[in-house]
């Protein structure tokens, strides 16, 4: 359940990669000069592992956004507070 107060989603937060080179992170993408930033670093090579069913989902949900089949935020965010 989403907490209701003080909760907010930011819709146009984006994501961009990048690689730290002598000890600056540098993006593959342009962003607007003072932009705050949140670094998530990835630990070695890590990696998971998913059963049979679990992979087939995850290829249908890529699958279906390449199809461009999507769900708007805002109606995302709607059925969860609703327990839809």
């Amino acid at each position: 359940m989403l907490p209701s107060a003080g909760y907010c989603y930011n819709a146009c937060m984006q994501i961009a990669s990048g690689k730290v080179v002598d000890g600056r992170v540098e993006l593959e993408t342009e962003l607007p000069e003072g932009t705050s930033v949140t670094v998530l670093a990835l630990e070695g090579d890590e990696t998971f592992e998913a059963d049979a069913e679990t992979e087939k989902m995850l290829l249908e949900a890529i699958a279906q956004c390449d199809r461009r089949q999507t769900t708007p935020i805002t109606e995302l965010l709607s059925d969860l507070r609703t327990g839809e």
